[in-house]
């Protein structure tokens, strides 16, 4: 059993409804450490911070080797497990998704979140027999790879507005059938929904959080298994950097620079 396969297997065990493991996404080696350094039990990269830092919109608009160019990035820079936000899988047919996983697999990653959300199609979501197919070839490319793969399929009928709880728990029991091991509902942290989610759905499910919802005890309490804060937190850095340029090229003062990482800081980071 080598590395690569007990990370993997050790990420699989941190999915504990009531005990959620926490992800604060990350898009680069930079931040990867960071949120290492500041006790994460793993790290997962978020598809629009990624996608933003390389100059491509979020929505499956990036190529596949960027994408994966950056998730070997992350997976080197820190000794944790990493899980990979696939968008919808960077392919348009099932073996397409399925040579996706297997080069984030050879970049380290030991998950991934792979989406139903069609971007620029006639309706919001895939269909579940064509979502079910996807997730099919992602797990046979994991098993092919000899790899326990995560594979945490997201359901985004509450981001899209495409339905409610009867509709997600419908698709969330195809995609375990097909070969997922958890769920990802974003768009929906309102307690009841979250209560009834978790009731339903045999398996961790995962909720995004951000301001305005509850706390992680509380989610907890509710027995979520894993919370991510996806792209909040590059888009609070990139805030940063808004308010930086818009005050030096304004009042023509750095106040909105106050409270950084300091340079020595970093650095030392990077040389790990």
């Amino acid at each position: 059993m080598n590395d690569h396969h007990t990370r993997a297997l050790h990420f699989r065990t941190l999915h504990v409804p009531g005990e959620p493991l926490v992800l604060v996404n990350a898009w680069d080696a930079a931040s990867a450490r960071i949120v290492a350094a500041a006790g994460a039990r793993a790290v997962a990269t978020t598809s629009a911070g990624v996608a933003w830092s390389l100059g491509a919109p979020d929505g499956d608009a990036l190529g596949r080797e960027a994408a994966v160019d950056l998730v070997r990035r992350v997976a080197t820079a820190v000794p944790l497990p990493v899980t990979a936000d696939i968008e919808s899988g960077y392919g348009d047919t099932p073996d397409e998704v399925a040579d996706t996983v297997a080069a984030v697999l050879a970049a380290g990653a030991v998950g991934v979140n792979v989406e139903d959300a069609r971007h620029g199609g006639t309706t919001p979501l895939r269909p579940v027999d064509e979502q079910c197919a996807r997730l099919a070839a992602v797990r046979s490319a994991a098993d092919r790879a000899g790899i326990p793969l995560y594979v945490n399929a997201r359901v985004d009928t509450f981001l899209r507005g495409a339905g409610g709880v009867r509709e997600t728990v419908a698709r969330a029991e195809a995609y375990l059938a097909a070969g997922a091991d958890g769920v990802f509902v974003p768009g929906m942290v309102d307690p009841e929904t979250v209560a009834a989610l978790v009731a339903a759905i045999p398996a961790p499910l995962n909720v995004l959080a951000g301001p305005g919802a509850p706390a992680v005890p509380e989610l907890a309490k509710l027995g979520v298994a894993r919370i991510s804060l996806g792209s909040s937190v590059a888009e609070a850095a990139y805030a940063v950097a808004r308010r930086a340029a818009e005050e030096a090229f304004g009042a023509g003062t750095y106040g909105a620079l106050a409270d950084a990482i300091d340079y020595g800081t970093l650095n030392k980071l990077m040389r790990r």
